[in-house]
């Protein structure tokens, strides 16, 4: 299909991008991969008076490793640039081995992290990632620049915390404590790859196996992607055993509001949860290094 007639912008500078979303009062949209928001406007699911395409913004796609050592990663930074990235694998990497699992090649050349983040799908892979990461949002747009936790930027389906004219201006990725191990895992959409359940988990652990800290996401299973909190609150000061592992596993679902629709009804979603939750956390355990 032809998406409805729409003005097309493409500002040179974050700033300009703000003031032409405003002037639009709510009925234009950022353009960043594109991988969403264009199937939407061609099935006439978003009719827009203005499109704002961010691609002609300079800096706003990169990954910067901090003095710190974490990350700050431009919004327009592709999926495939951070799979593929050295710094990424190193000190993140299961931020590396989410993006390794959207779609397919010609989304992950496009699509978008911010894009992503932004349009939030209740089954975005990246989702999971940063939420596991405890990654932070700058935005702009707004009387002031604010920060956005990744715990709140999903609100509800489709629905983040961006508000009108708001655009994420870059994201921060802290680095993980020491002794560290992650996993991404999912059972996905054989034709969109969504994830039906998709798992992150980030664990540390001392020497002697006792976990110190714990993070598991949960994407695809409710309307917002999660942390599972009971989980990680299980696992901490216990030892990382099987069976320790198949009871925290066990508590994951804990507080989901289950999908259902023609991919898995709630009962096999929350089966899911549970499976995959304990794979994603064994493999986490076996990478603690």
């Amino acid at each position: 299909m032809i998406p409805a007639k729409f003005e097309y912008h493409a500002p040179s500078t974050l700033r300009q991008a703000v003031m032409t979303l405003r002037s639009y009062g709510g009925e234009a949209r950022v353009l960043a991969g594109g991988m969403s928001l264009v199937p939407m406007m061609k099935l006439r699911l978003a009719n827009l008076e203005a499109v704002v395409d961010l691609g002609r913004i300079e800096g706003l796609a990169g990954i910067d490793h901090t003095a710190g050592g974490g990350l700050v990663i431009g919004p327009m930074t592709t999926h495939y640039q951070i799979e593929s990235s050295d710094v990424v694998q190193r000190v993140a990497p299961v931020l590396a081995e989410a993006a390794s699992r959207v779609g397919d090649v010609q989304v992950r050349n496009r699509g978008t992290i911010g894009g992503s983040v932004a349009h939030a799908d209740p089954a975005a892979d990246l989702a999971a990632a940063v939420l596991v990461l405890e990654a932070t949002f700058s935005i702009v747009g707004g009387p002031r620049r604010r920060t956005v936790r990744a715990d709140k930027m999903f609100v509800d389906a489709y629905t983040s915390a961006l508000r009108e004219g708001e655009i994420i201006a870059d994201v921060r990725v802290p680095l993980p404590a020491p002794r560290s191990g992650w996993s991404y895992k999912k059972i996905a959409n054989n034709a969109s790859r969504f994830a039906v359940v998709g798992i992150a988990v980030l664990l540390s652990s001392e020497e002697n196996g006792i976990c110190t800290r714990a993070r598991v996401a949960i994407t695809g299973a409710g309307p917002v992607p999660v942390r599972a909190r009971a989980t990680e609150q299980f696992l901490i000061r216990k030892e990382l055993t099987p069976s320790n592992i198949a009871k925290a596993a066990a508590r994951a679902a804990a507080g989901i509001e289950f999908l259902g629709d023609h991919h898995a009804s709630p009962e096999y979603r929350e089966h899911l949860t549970e499976e995959i939750t304990k794979r994603a956390l064994t493999e986490a355990c076996r990478r603690i290094t």
